[in-house]
């Protein structure tokens, strides 16, 4: 059997952060894990910006209201689902994730919790560390075959582990620092990928 991994946001649906940068106007939060490696040095910079600017949860969660999957993004999630198990290992939350799962059609996802105090972001409380890399070893260790892909510097260490790995709309630096995983720009060119590893013995 065969798990597909995939990061949520820059591959199916758009940077959150950034459509909330758009929405208040505090260009501080476009700053993605495109852009910084370390999770919680970007995730202490992203609270410390919603406290100064004075940025609630539920104006986050009416943003994220707003948004749809990218285009054709549930189309791909769909024949995805048709073909393996799929799983969607994100540095999201919770908090966030419940607004946009129904619209993906419910795939199952693993990603962070917030701590939210009067409405207001103080904190967040990781799965557990190096999720992503742990997560796809949890389903090599049942007898999986996983193939991931992934945008960003945070997705690293679960291509690194995976039986297969591809970055997936990268960053001209993330794909030139890793010319090992190939790259992809579109879903079709994705499922075409997919599709060389299959085998009935998988």
């Amino acid at each position: 059997m065969r798990v597909v991994a995939l990061d949520m946001e820059g591959v199916v649906t758009p940077e959150i952060w950034v459509a909330v940068a758009d929405h208040t106007g505090v260009d501080d939060l476009r700053i993605t894990t495109r852009d910084e490696p370390d999770y919680q040095k970007l995730m202490d910079y992203r609270i410390a910006t919603l406290e100064r600017h004075d940025i609630d949860l539920p104006t986050i969660c009416k943003v994220i209201d707003t948004l749809e999957p990218l285009p054709g993004a549930r189309e791909f999630l769909d024949e995805l689902r048709s073909r393996y198990q799929l799983v969607l290992l994100s540095d999201t939350f919770e908090e966030f994730a419940r607004h946009l799962v129904p619209k993906l059609g419910r795939p199952h996802l693993l990603c962070h919790r917030l701590t939210v105090v009067e409405n207001r972001i103080t904190s967040f409380v990781p799965r557990i560390a190096h999720p992503k890399q742990r997560a796809v070893e949890a389903y090599q260790g049942l007898g999986y075959h996983v193939s991931a892909m992934g945008d960003s510097f945070n997705d690293l260490e679960m291509l690194a582990v995976a039986d297969a790995a591809r970055l997936f709309r990268a960053s001209d630096e993330l794909v030139a620092d890793h010319p090992e995983m190939g790259h992809e720009t579109t879903y079709a060119g994705a499922l075409a990928w997919l599709a060389t590893f299959d085998d009935p013995s998988i």
